[in-house]
């Protein structure tokens, strides 16, 4: 009986050694192994950044998983209950108030002191604690040298530019409901110009729009190719194809914002350690230069950086116009973000032929009227654009948060099924669109005709 309960006793020894021994290994590799970060920037910076660290901490390995960042908020909405993730690295800061509100990001307090408070008119951190800034990020346009040559187009300056006939059919850009980017752009000329003059700003651009292309990248892609000749981008998609040697160039307008691109550990995050040593070393100098890497051209939150920067490449704590027009409001973005995004796609994205065909119907009355002034033929012009001009909703329906949250699917093509409250609201907002651009279509034409 003594022997069997000493073999009893051997054997469990045997496992709570071996099941020490396994805790401890999982703990060292939680601890030294690997850092799960869910990002949406692109292989060009995220190898840079992966290779830099990773020489400096060869005990911490990087786990890069690349999704969009509406994607990544939402596969951290719903891995949270088993989070495997420790750091979303993204350019929106709305998308990570909307985790903050969800309490799945956690406070981090960094080692890296002396960085400025602000970047143009915008907090560079979290004024809670739960995110930081490394790169400050804003909104324009890219031309590419050569089109523009060949097509004998002006470079355009402002917003205003991309809304003359001269562009039509040369100009791209991404849906907001597929890019945090994007959406940022959009908003930021709703809040710069106003809701009603931004949309029919932004309706009238579009209505030169190529393409409106599937992911945010496929813009500065296709300014570089010719395929299109401009682009409405963030800065770093301009400024690091200039870098790379393609024959392009970028411009700020007026009504721009500087915002920072931020990064967070995620609430229980298995590696929160490691995670805080690779906040600090995109804030350290040796991360902030990386910033300046002809792939990547992002601006640097640490001023000093600049002095290492190529010529010419813009600093917004010198340049004050830079971001200075548009006092960006991070809560109105938030609070409309998808009825921000869905009203674009119905009267854009999903209607880009109807709107294309009414202003060049447009276009060519007015082209026809500068020779031979009429002044019925103007009044007929003047009413086609304001039919392409009227909105479903003015921006008090927007900011009502019953209203607005109502829009929780986004739709990656046309065919997408969408339901209930939504899809009646998207309905209602379709007819209303298609109505008006026909009609504008026609007064058009019938102008024309009499010219």
């Amino acid at each position: 009986m003594a022997f069997q309960n000493k073999e009893v006793i051997k054997k469990l020894t045997t496992v709570v050694i071996g099941s020490t021994a396994l805790m401890l290994s999982l703990s060292v590799n939680a601890a030294d192994g690997q850092l799960t970060i869910v990002t949406s920037f692109p292989s060009d910076l995220t190898k840079v950044f992966k290779k830099a660290f990773e020489k400096d901490n060869p005990g911490i390995k990087l786990e890069i998983l690349k999704k969009k960042t509406t994607a990544g908020v939402k596969y951290i909405q719903e891995t949270s209950a088993k989070n495997r993730t420790d750091l979303f690295w993204a350019s929106a800061p709305d998308a990570f108030e909307v985790l903050k509100d969800d309490s799945l990001l956690q406070k981090y307090e960094s080692s890296v002191k002396g960085l400025p408070d602000k970047v143009g008119a915008f907090p560079v951190n979290d004024p809670d604690g739960y995110y930081k800034g490394f790169a400050a990020a804003g909104y324009g346009i890219m031309w590419n040298e050569r089109y523009i040559k060949a097509k004998k187009l002006p470079a355009p300056a402002q917003w205003a530019d991309l809304t003359k006939a001269v562009y039509h059919n040369h100009v791209g850009m991404s849906a907001p409901s597929r890019s945090g980017t994007t959406h940022l752009t959009v908003e930021t000329l709703l809040q710069g110009k106003g809701w009603d003059e931004g949309w029919k700003m932004q309706k009238e651009i579009a209505g030169n729009f190529k393409t409106v292309t599937e992911r945010s990248f496929g813009v500065p892609d296709g300014v570089n190719s010719g395929n299109f000749g401009i682009g409405i981008v963030i800065d770093f998609f301009g400024l690091s194809s200039k870098g790379s040697g393609f024959p392009v160039d970028f411009v700020y307008p007026t009504a721009t914002t500087l915002v920072p691109a931020n990064i967070a550990i995620v609430a229980n995050a298995p590696n929160k350690e490691n995670a805080g040593k690779f906040i600090d070393y995109l804030l350290e100098p040796n991360g902030q230069e990386l910033l300046l890497d002809p792939k990547i051209r992002r601006l640097p939150v640490n001023p000093a950086t600049y002095a290492k920067a190529p010529e010419g490449f813009p600093n917004p704590f010198k340049d004050s116009s830079i971001g200075a027009a548009v006092k960006f409001d991070l809560t109105k973005s938030k609070n409309r973000y998808n009825l921000v995004n869905s009203l674009f796609d119905v009267m854009i994205t999903y209607r880009l032929d109807d709107l294309r065909k009414a202003t060049k119907a447009i276009q060519d009355a007015e082209a026809a009227l500068a020779k031979k002034p009429n002044d019925d033929a103007a009044k007929l012009i003047a009413e086609a654009r304001a039919l392409i001009a009227k909105l479903p909703i003015d921006e008090a329906k927007s900011l009502d948060k019953e209203f607005a949250g109502i829009f929780k699917k986004k739709r990656k093509k046309a065919t997408d099924k969408v339901t209930g409250r939504q899809a009646e609201v998207e309905q209602e907002w379709d007819k209303f669109v298609v109505e008006n651009y026909a009609k504008a279509k026609e007064l058009a034409e019938k102008a024309q005709s009499m010219l």
